[in-house]
């Protein structure tokens, strides 16, 4: 597993365990910071950060792209997996659109449903057409 791999897991770990313990969007990342086990890297930091900041706007989104699904609906590794996947896709200029999704997909074949990952791919890869029609 490569090292923004484990930053992505480590993100999705503390926005899930946040939303568990009803806390705000990555509420438990202070915790998390002080006893830093398992270690909490600066990227890992921008993603739960970054998410929080931008959460109405990515759960707009996520709302509008995943036809016949409310996000209370989805599976919470799911829901967490999207939101980490759009703001990659929207806020992180270093990171390709395609590793953002690939990076979720196989997240969510790892942690979540059998149906998981095409659901992930289809609502990533509609947040990303709908970035280019903006761009254009």
């Amino acid at each position: 597993m490569g090292a923004r791999t484990k930053y992505r897991k480590r993100a999705l770990d503390i926005l899930f365990e946040s939303e568990l313990q009803s806390l705000s969007m990555g509420g438990s990342l202070a915790e998390r910071l002080v006893t830093n086990h398992p270690p909490i890297n600066a990227y890992t930091v921008t993603l739960v950060e970054g998410v929080a900041e931008n959460q109405t706007h990515i759960d707009e989104l996520l709302a509008e792209h995943s036809r016949g699904w409310t996000l209370d609906r989805m599976p919470g590794v799911d829901r967490n997996l999207l939101r980490l996947g759009t703001y990659e896709i929207l806020f992180a200029e270093d990171v390709p659109d395609a590793v953002a999704v690939s990076e979720a997909v196989d997240l969510a074949r790892e942690l979540s449903t059998d149906d998981s990952p095409s659901f992930v791919a289809g609502v990533l890869g509609a947040i990303i057409e709908g970035k280019a029609k903006q761009d254009a």
